[in-house]
């Protein structure tokens, strides 16, 4: 930050694990420090992450955030200080049901977590949970409520779907599987990687970038006016919206190739490296 504490910013929008918050699961301490000196310069801070109220909550909180956070990657705006949805898309009806149909057909290893009333669902016995499940859960510090039947759960009010797999060569193969249902205009969904093992089914038109360009407008605040950075093709659309999209350096290679800027890795300070960009 220089002497004189002047933005060429309003907001900075970041993701959260991989940009934020390193393998270690917590705030990389040179980026705290940054967005602080950013807030503390009248610039605003949003989080945008694939994670759900309850597992983004210990985050914004150390950020000491009042922003919309947008959740669900994209699925969701919400004002975590008091609960209040601003933005909200669901899977349609046609794709939950269609989405249940695939799942039996998902190779082995694929395993299916669905999101509704601010819960994580799973299909699953009262039985130890598969290693790749558990450790879903731990990274995102949630608990999965376990249904005996995705019947269970209400049929139009299902947020997003997640599918862990075991190892990532299972991601393309789960792409594969649900490529035509994703190309169909009556039951179309979203999909996106989010992780080397996370393939994410969305409600249709549900990116980040488009939740970003809603929370924008709501808040009068100019696209080119706002500094967007992630590290996964998740955050492509969001980074491509802002008026500067920044990639993290060890991000995905095509995310930094449509970047304006690439910054430092994660665990060098990957924000902290752009708030000296947009601090003049």
């Amino acid at each position: 930050m220089s002497a004189t504490g002047v933005r060429t910013a309003e907001w900075i929008v970041t993701d959260l694990d991989g940009t934020l918050v390193g393998r270690d699961l917590r705030i990389v301490e040179a980026n705290l420090a940054a967005l602080r000196r950013f807030t503390g310069a009248g610039g605003s801070v949003v989080v945008a992450t694939g994670r759900s109220e309850e597992s983004a909550l210990p985050y914004y909180r150390e950020l000491g955030l009042t922003t919309p956070a947008i959740l669900y990657n994209g699925a969701r705006v919400v004002d975590l200080s008091t609960g209040a949805v601003l933005y909200r898309r669901c899977l349609s009806a046609a794709a939950w049901a269609r989405l249940t149909l695939l799942f039996d057909e998902m190779p082995d290893g694929v395993r299916p977590v669905a999101f509704s009333g601010g819960r994580a669902h799973v299909r699953a016995p009262e039985t130890a949970l598969p290693a790749a499940l558990a450790e879903y859960a731990r990274r995102d510090r949630i608990a999965l409520a376990r249904v005996g039947s995705w019947s269970e759960l209400p049929f139009d009010e299902i947020i997003k779907v997640m599918l862990i797999c075991d190892r990532p060569g299972l991601v393309g193969a789960a792409e594969t599987a649900l490529g035509g249902f994703a190309a169909d205009p009556g039951t179309g969904v979203t999909l996106v990687r989010s992780e080397a093992t996370y393939l994410e089914v969305l409600p249709a038109g549900a990116t980040k970038g488009t939740a970003l360009r809603e929370l924008a407008a709501l808040r009068g605040v100019p696209m080119d006016r706002i500094a967007a950075i992630g590290d996964n093709p998740n955050d492509l659309d969001m980074i491509q919206a802002a008026g500067l999209g920044a990639a993290v350096g060890d991000g995905d290679p095509g995310v930094r190739a449509a970047a304006d800027v690439v910054v430092a890795d994660c665990a060098a300070g990957a924000v902290a490296d752009l708030v000296a960009r947009v601090m003049a």
